[in-house]
């Protein structure tokens, strides 16, 4: 028999298999009712079907899904491992101890500002949005529930922090990923977004100061001081509660690696609670896997800390799981690289350049369902754009990095969607409509690129050792 030499679908098939998966994914969590876990199940059949169609063997396809999936383990094991955080800082007082405090201290009128101001902090600190949004997020959903705020509101004050603090640190995963695939040092791609992200940060801290206002003659303080006895009577409220929290910041600060250190904080809520809550060892043990159970009698208590354990992740793990082969097919079959020779015939501009660059950024989120898919493959896919037009790799990063990242957690099936609606208890849709600082930040990039603000181009009289230099680089990132 002989074999078919694999060539890259058209954009027909693309169109048909991704409005297929699209269709059934809308539909299924939607109108059906069905977990988005059997979309995705389906949606690798479907791609398989078409890369078989284009000449792929079926071996190499299940290899392609299962390297795809091996790729983002370690997002699946840090997701547990903040499983079970959350369960057992619950039980040992940690969460209640910082919502406590939390309430005491914020005012409302300035509530989102404050979120999104500490929440970028933790995560510039420790350079993870997950361990930002795990630890301080968790936190001000907790506070934003006490003091009336709708929680996809505070839910997308959080993430604008902790994405822009993981943006801006070089301890960054993501950052690292996306520089080092553009070809560009750390510091460069640091340097390179940081004049919109800081103009992008000032507009959405506005933004944000000026709807919380509308909550602030709305709090019903008496509420919040019931809400505040609750909480003392359920827990034993002391400042110690913090010593867990400054040190897994603190190691997390360090550049230790975050599977380890958030298991340690579990460890730790296990001891406080034994300590400090005087919670049996096995029933405070046991919060490291299934939810917390408490029956305070207050609606806001129950609802806020009856959660937590690996357990409570396991459908998200699922997601991630079937996300991460779905990614590995459509970059075995070259979807997204059809996609984005489509784009290169409308590219003659540092603007359309930025847009197309963010648009297929966004694109591997949606059909590659992690961002480290997206990080991935849109330098690959739009380098040669920028080499072709004369600009300089930290132009590609840094617009990869704000398509890539930034719109990531916009996704209900992606890695960082399923664990944000996870970690910070409401539904990727709901909260998407207040990522302000991303929609902000993407889109003062396009505008100021069509304006010729903030790009940097190649020196004219280099160009016979930029030709050389990308020729290099092409071959290192292909």
């Amino acid at each position: 028999m002989t074999q078919l030499t694999p060539r890259l679908p058209s954009l027909m098939q693309v169109i048909i298999a991704l409005g297929l998966f699209l269709l059934m994914a809308f539909s299924f969590t939607a109108q059906l009712d069905l977990p988005i876990q059997l979309a995705l199940y389906i949606g690798w059949f479907v791609i398989m079907v078409l890369g078989v169609r284009l000449g792929h063997q079926y071996k190499d396809l299940e290899k392609a899904a299962l390297n795809g999936i091996s790729n983002g383990l370690g997002a699946v094991l840090i997701l547990l491992a903040v499983g079970a955080l959350v369960g057992t800082w619950i039980s040992g007082g940690i969460v209640p101890t910082i919502i406590y405090y939390g309430l005491k201290a914020i005012h409302p009128s300035i509530f989102l500002l404050a979120t999104m101001v500490i929440c970028s902090l933790t995560a510039l600190a420790t350079g993870t949005s997950w361990g930002a949004a795990g630890t301080a997020g968790i936190a001000m959903m907790g506070i934003g529930q006490g003091l009336g705020v709708p929680a996809p509101i505070t839910a997308g004050a959080v993430l604008s922090g902790c994405y822009f603090g993981d943006k801006m640190s070089p301890l960054s995963d993501s950052v690292i990923l996306a520089s080092s695939m553009s070809n560009v040092e750390v510091m460069e791609h640091i340097k390179g977004m940081l004049p919109i992200a800081l103009i992008s940060y000032i507009i959405t801290g506005i933004m944000f100061t000026v709807f919380g206002f509308h909550y602030a003659g709305n709090v019903d303080m008496t509420q919040v001081q019931s809400v505040i006895e609750a909480m003392d009577n359920q827990f034993y409220i002391t400042p110690y509660s913090f010593v867990p929290v400054a040190i897994v910041l603190g190691l997390l600060a360090m550049r230790m690696p975050s599977f380890p250190v958030i298991s340690f904080g579990s460890l730790l809520g296990i001891v406080w609670a034994v300590m400090i809550q005087d919670v049996d060892f096995l029933q405070a043990f046991n919060t490291a896997w299934a939810p917390f159970h408490i029956e305070s009698g207050v609606d806001f208590i129950d609802s806020i800390l009856n959660r937590g354990g690996m357990s409570s992740m396991l459908g998200s793990v699922a997601v991630i799981v079937f996300g991460l082969g779905f990614g590995g097919l459509l970059d075995k079959v070259g979807i997204l690289e059809t996609i984005a020779k489509l784009f290169e015939r409308r590219v003659q501009s540092a603007g359309s350049l930025a847009t197309s660059t963010i648009g297929t950024a966004f694109l591997g989120n949606v059909f590659g369902s992690a961002m480290y898919v997206s990080l991935i493959l849109t330098p690959k896919i739009c380098a040669k754009n920028y080499d072709r037009l004369g600009f300089k790799r930290k132009n590609l990063s840094r617009n990869a990095e704000f398509g890539g990242t930034l719109t990531s957690g916009m996704v209900p099936w992606s890695d960082n969607g399923i664990y944000m609606a996870s970690i910070l208890g409401v539904a990727t849709l709901s909260y998407a409509p207040f990522m302000w600082l991303s929609f902000v930040c993407i889109l003062v990039t396009i505008v100021t690129s069509y304006m010729g603000w903030f790009i940097d181009k190649y020196d004219p009289t280099a160009t016979a050792n930029h030709t050389n230099d990308n020729a290099e680089l092409v071959k290192q990132s292909a």
